[in-house]
């Protein structure tokens, strides 16, 4: 293994990604490649890996043409995006929900006494993180999407795929809409993010730019 041309590799991907806010609509992301992307999201880290996600891909040009007065962060990368994903956070993930039973004994393998076990264990593990409210549940959940989405745009640039990550949009009336077409479920997940996938239209204008090392890292 050749570990520096790994971290050439890498970095490369690092310096190719860029926020693509316009893509070419005439090319499109293949399926197997698409697939490898998600792939990356799915076996993505999460706390206790409980995977407190979803991801819907908008490939409708009707329920395209739904969002696109709902989301101004994405006004050109919608219209031209390959691949349009909403990520959804699960709500509700407290520490004695039915899905965590069911994350943790069937996905995961624990013997249910060995879950009944831990159950105060997890009990303070929530109670440390403030973890009391609706609220802040979905926010944890939320937070944990993050980890998806930055993996699923490392794991593009590698290929050559470009991506941009979406905050610009009316939370309540996007809920709103996911809710009319039933894909929050039954009230078990809510909105937290978008990332839109394809081909870039235009180069960068200019050179990634970021501060330099030594402004944000500090070894104590």
């Amino acid at each position: 293994m050749d570990i520096e041309a790994i971290k050439t590799e890498v970095l490369s991907a690092f310096h190719f990604r860029h926020a693509t806010k316009e893509f070419d609509p005439t090319k499109k992301i293949s399926d197997e490649d698409f697939r490898f992307i998600l792939e990356t999201g799915r076996l993505s880290p999460s706390s206790g890996g409980n995977e407190p996600w979803k991801f819907v891909v908008v490939q409708s040009p009707e329920f395209r043409r739904e969002l696109a007065p709902l989301v101004s962060g994405a006004m050109r990368s919608l219209p031209t995006a390959s691949h349009f994903v909403i990520i959804l956070a699960r709500k509700g993930l407290t520490h004695d929900s039915s899905y965590l039973l069911e994350q943790l004994t069937q996905v995961h393998g624990m013997p249910v006494e060995v879950y009944n076990s831990m159950k105060q264990a997890y009990a303070q593990f929530y109670d440390d993180l403030h973890l009391d409210s609706e609220r802040a549940l979905l926010d944890w959940s939320s937070k944990q999407t993050y980890l998806a989405m930055g993996n699923m745009m490392t794991a593009a640039a590698h290929i050559g795929i470009d991506s941009c990550p979406i905050e610009g949009f009316e939370m309540d009336a996007v809920n709103e809409l996911l809710d009319k077409k039933g894909l929050l479920g039954n009230d078990e997940f809510g909105l937290s993010v978008m990332t839109a996938f394809g081909y870039r239209a235009n180069e960068p204008k200019r050179a990634k730019s970021r501060r330099p090392m030594e402004n944000i890292v500090q070894f104590v």
